[in-house]
């Protein structure tokens, strides 16, 4: 797909991705809450339907990346070669789904990556309402080992799975949360910041309890097994770190709560916090504050 872009001139080929890059801006991005509408692409330029066969590979790539595999079906119907492109199945599908255990095994004859994909999707829609169940899904057809490795690496690079669905299924599933832990690099990054991206891919729960206790105390380790040099020139350890994520997230509530009227003070978050951390110097903690009052919540 998108080799015909390049035969043309170079003035068409501006010409077509200026028009679409127009007809983009007009639908207010192209995104909708469900991603690009399929009505969108049909609708008719001044040359007839946008033809993903004229755009470059990655462009087509992206714009089918936000359908879902009903309208993904639907758009095969239109564009009559995209149904058979194994191809731009294979990108979707990794994409999307970037770690399978499917894609490290050699694939039979007759393979098809567009199936895939629909399993896939299958697969995803029946873990967001049942966990256990959309695993076993996985399994049954071949995509998926049951590995603790293989399943973290195939959560950590997926995003069509419900947080809430993925947060029940690691509380139940420790040994595939430790390796998800192991996934992530915090290496020279601010604690803070290394907190939220940890957040973004392991929700914290709704309520303080002993699975979030157990979601610090693995942050912690991991933090400061990526950062030696900090630990050393900080005096940092698992246990200070472990007080100062506490500490952030009461902080973040305190700062971002309407309900709190009475806003905690950097110098009371700092003596706060030294009472329970005492090797931690007074500046970095002052640090700690300004990034939460000036970037907001460390778990939203």
């Amino acid at each position: 797909m998108g080799q015909a872009l390049w035969r043309l001139p170079p003035r068409q080929q501006q010409q077509l991705q200026e028009e679409l890059a127009d007809r983009l801006t007009e639908s207010g991005g192209g995104k909708q809450d469900q991603g690009i509408s399929t009505a969108f692409l049909l609708q008719p330029t001044q040359r007839g339907f946008i033809d993903l066969e004229m755009l470059p590979p990655e462009l087509g790539i992206t714009i089918l990346s936000y359908l879902n595999a009903t309208d993904l079906c639907l758009a095969g119907c239109v564009w009559q070669d995209l149904g058979h492109d194994e191809y731009l199945w294979q990108g979707l599908c990794k994409s999307t789904w970037g770690h399978c255990s499917i894609y490290n095994k050699r694939l039979p004859a007759g393979f098809s990556y567009r199936r895939l994909y629909l399993q896939l999707d299958e697969g995803s829609l029946t873990f967001n309402a049942n966990p256990q169940e959309g695993i076993s899904y996985f399994m049954s057809k071949g995509i998926l080992v049951d590995h603790p490795t293989e399943l973290a690496k195939f959560i950590f690079y997926t995003r069509r799975l419900n947080w809430k669905m993925l947060r029940i299924y690691l509380d139940e599933r420790r040994d595939v949360l430790d390796e998800l832990v192991t996934l992530h690099n915090f290496s020279n990054q601010f604690l803070p910041n290394a907190l939220r991206e940890f957040f973004r891919h392991i929700h914290a729960p709704e309520e303080r309890g002993e699975y979030l206790e157990t979601l610090i105390t693995k942050f912690s380790h991991r933090f400061c097994a990526c950062n030696p040099g900090l630990v050393r020139d900080l005096g940092l350890s698992p246990d200070a770190v472990y007080v100062l994520c506490y500490s952030l997230i009461l902080l973040s509530i305190d700062l971002t709560s309407p309900h709190v009227k009475n806003k905690m003070s950097k110098r009371e978050f700092i003596r706060n916090t030294r009472r329970a951390a005492h090797n931690i110097s007074e500046d970095f903690v002052g640090h700690l504050y300004d990034n939460i009052y000036l970037i907001g919540h460390v778990a939203a």
